[in-house]
């Protein structure tokens, strides 16, 4: 719906025209030159700078931070430099020793809790490993039967040593591509020492009095049994 009013024209006259959508009375238009938001634009709220974001977690870095914080404290007759958590944990040893109840109570709960905790996260590996290196056994069974190679497997099963009496799992083996070429490089100094160690035997044989042949056949000999130490061998 529309009206009509007067708006104007070049020479001061009043013209007739109608008032609609996006014709609006003369009287409620802006002047030219006058702002529709005289106060201009509110001002966005603005944190400090010290205040933390909606997505971090400030209080836990604060904690870590002050956890793991040096300070320097007495013991006995002298000084040492711990981290606040070392030293709140020593404090509470040291009461518990004491005889404070309290001390000893937490001490306890704290040592229970982390052993218990560090229990968990074993024995999650543990079957981890074992389930890994039965799977694994069982793909290379299976390859052998179909006469084909059997996929790369690191770290491979052959070297995954698991004591069921102590509840051990040990890897004695490359865990990744990059670590398998130091491997095999390792390997393949082991094989050139052995080499060498026969023919020095061999050369020995025709000197057994040379010095400087039992000399460096010690030497190699030496040098075999780290790289065998080393690769789990």
């Amino acid at each position: 719906m529309s009206s009509s009013g007067n708006d104007h024209g070049a020479g001061g006259e009043l013209v007739p025209y109608k008032v609609g959508y996006g014709r609006p009375p003369a009287a409620t238009r802006f002047r030219p030159g006058q702002s529709g938001n005289p106060r201009g634009r509110p001002r966005k709220s603005r944190l400090p700078d010290h205040f933390p974001k909606l997505n971090e977690e400030r209080l836990k870095q604060v904690t870590l931070q002050e956890a793991y914080r040096k300070i320097t404290i007495r013991d006995g007759d002298r000084t040492v430099d711990l981290t606040m958590a070392e030293a709140v944990i020593r404090s509470i040893g040291l009461n518990a020793a004491k005889g404070d109840k309290r001390s000893q109570k937490m001490f306890t709960e704290l040592l229970r809790t982390v052993e218990m905790e560090n229990k968990a996260l074993y024995d999650e590996y543990l079957k981890t490993m074992i389930e890994y290196k039965s799977a694994g056994e069982k793909e290379i069974e299976r390859c052998k039967r179909l006469g084909i190679d059997p996929p790369e497997m690191l770290p491979h099963p052959d070297h995954i040593h698991i004591d069921m009496r102590t509840g051990e799992a040990v890897v004695r083996g490359p865990f990744t591509r990059d670590e398998k070429k130091i491997w095999d490089g390792a390997r393949e100094f082991k094989e050139d020492i052995g080499e060498e160690i026969d023919r020095l035997k061999k050369m020995l044989k025709a000197e057994p009095g040379n010095k400087n042949l039992q000399k460096a056949l010690r030497q190699n000999l030496g040098i075999q049994k780290r790289m065998a130490q080393l690769l789990g061998e």
